[in-house]
């Protein structure tokens, strides 16, 4: 309308005097203003449509691209037409993809040493082992850094993280070599997490190759790591798993790897182990004995058996020390049997609540019954991590009305030289109940002095070894007297246990022994049986 407009004066204006501006010229003047209007809103429909074609051709390009796809080309229409929008589409999607592929690697590649990590070294593997043919050979290492920890917590965890680096470059070279001199297909390398990498050949033609692996693993990471200006020794301990052998699933080959890399490790480590039956076996007791044992704390299977303590100079009894049984349906087990295994499933949790209710309860009823011996109870490594075990035990004795005197806990001489703040304190609450504690095993582990004369401790108890030999040889006699003395001088009595015949009993009373525990005093006994024994000793003076 505009241009109409204007093009009707300027038609209008073209005439020589306004005496010739007639109907007839107006009329012209009118048509031609007419067709300029007309062609100027052809021209303009024309150009918002072909933007309109073009923005509708971006739109429909970005839901392609929140479907993910950032790959295609963006409509020539767009980049014709909108230009800035073209190339505002363009710098978004390399920035997405730049994006999408820092998080992929993030989450797939550890990032200290560039390898694969524990999810995507399992999907890899898992395609790979279903794309073999059945009766194809593999294997698969499971590799774990002897001294690493020793190496983080002395020179720092930065320092840890270069050494992790220069391993997994290591083990690179090792790979690529040996797939070079067979011709063989790459192998997969991953670190699953901390100190623990994983390499799975697809191609293997013998277990003598297998082996000739395994020993270039170990030359590799037993060669010292320039690391800090100094040389670092680490070494590893591989566990070695064949296909179709010991599995095809990569589940089944992780599972053997792992058994026979802790394998390795138990035997002397720097070691490359092959899975064997006899792991197989180990494994399949170890998963029953665990299996066992929840059924065992499902259906009450544990009792208490108790082993008197006697006082060395008169014989009268003075305690007795309770110690696990676990009633098995084919017959009664010893803790040693099952201990070890239920401390690395944490079952021993479990176990130590019962133990503390059935203890509390044994004591109620011994304070009841008149009795004034203490009962003393085993402390384990994984119930004195935690501080809450001794105020669970001492809730359980003020709501069982359990005199605390009572009350002895027994703690290895290793478990007490570690113990926490934490700990120390809780155990204190309890001697402050009239609890009492001794130190078990003395002379089996590494004792600091200082730390011992600061621990809450009444008793000290020496291990069996060091009373074994006391009757026949003067430095087995000597050494036990230097710890009868060391006892005495922290203000705590001394205790024999393991004694098996009467002249070892002799021996310690002349050495200053204070209370003797053994076989020869007396075998673990039930409760029932225990109180009637405990009744029919009488105070005496021993002879020496």
């Amino acid at each position: 309308m505009c241009a109409g407009a204007v093009a009707f004066i300027l038609a209008v204006a073209a005439a020589s005097t306004p005496q010739d501006i007639t109907v007839e010229s107006a009329a012209r003047a009118l048509i031609a203003a007419i067709v300029c209007g007309v062609l100027c809103w052809a021209s303009a429909e024309r150009t918002i449509a072909s933007t309109a074609g073009a923005i509708d051709a971006a739109i429909a390009r970005l839901q392609r691209a929140s479907n993910g796809d950032l790959e295609s080309e963006i409509p020539p229409e767009v980049s014709e037409c909108v230009p800035q929008l073209s190339h505002a589409m363009e710098g978004l999607f390399r920035q997405l993809h730049a994006n999408l592929e820092s998080v992929q690697r993030l989450a797939m590649f550890d990032p200290v040493t560039g390898l694969p990590n524990r999810t995507n070294f399992r999907r890899t593997a898992e395609h790979m082992l279903v794309e073999m043919p059945a009766d194809a050979s593999a294997v698969l290492y499971f590799i774990d850094l002897d001294r690493f920890k020793t190496v983080n917590d002395t020179m720092g965890h930065a320092t840890g993280d270069l050494l992790l680096g220069m391993v997994a470059n290591r083990l690179r070279a090792v790979a690529d070599r040996f797939a070079a001199g067979v011709g063989a297909k790459p192998p997969l390398i991953g670190r699953l997490a901390g100190d623990e990498f994983t390499m799975f050949f697809p191609e293997i033609r013998s277990v003598r190759d297998a082996d000739r692996i395994g020993r270039g693993v170990l030359y590799a990471l037993s060669e010292p790591f320039d690391l800090a200006d100094q040389e670092i020794s680490i070494g590893a301990s591989i566990g070695i798993a064949m296909r179709p052998e010991h599995g095809t699933a990569l589940h089944d080959l992780m599972r053997a790897a792992d058994a026979a890399m802790y394998h390795a490790k138990a035997t002397g480590r720097g070691r490359a182990e092959h899975f064997s039956e006899a792991l197989a076996t180990q494994i399949a007791d170890r998963a029953q004995l665990e299996h066992d044992l929840r059924e065992a704390i499902d259906h009450d299977e544990f009792g208490l058996v108790f082993q008197p303590q006697v006082c060395a100079k008169d014989g009268s009894i003075v305690g007795a020390e309770a110690l696990l049984r676990w009633k098995h349906p084919q017959g009664m087990r010893m803790p040693m049997a099952f201990i070890q295994r239920a401390e690395e499933t944490g079952l021993i949790v479990e176990i130590g609540e019962w133990v503390v209710v059935s203890v509390a309860e044994t004591i109620s009823r011994w304070g009841k019954l008149g009795i004034r011996q203490r009962l003393a109870v085993n402390i384990s490594q994984r119930q004195i991590d935690h501080a809450g075990f001794f105020r669970k035990l001492r809730e359980a004795m003020h709501a069982a009305s359990a005199p605390a005197n009572l009350l002895e806990l027994e703690i290895t001489e290793t478990l007490a030289m570690h113990c926490s703040e934490d700990v120390i304190e809780a155990i204190a609450a309890l001697r402050a109940d009239g609890a009492s504690v001794a130190i078990d095993d003395f002379g089996t582990g590494y004792s600091n002095l200082k730390r011992l004369r600061q621990l809450p401790i009444d008793r000290i108890k020496l291990d069996r070894s060091l009373i074994e030999h006391v009757a026949v040889e003067p430095a087995a006699r000597a050494i036990a007297q230097a710890v009868i003395g060391l006892a005495h001088g922290l203000g705590c009595e001394a205790v024999a246990e393991g004694i098996e015949n009467e002249a070892q009993a002799m021996v310690l009373r002349v050495i200053g022994c204070d209370v003797l525990q053994g076989y020869s005093i007396a075998e673990p006994m039930v409760e029932a049986a225990f109180l009637t024994w405990a009744r029919g000793v009488e105070p005496r003076r021993l002879a020496v």
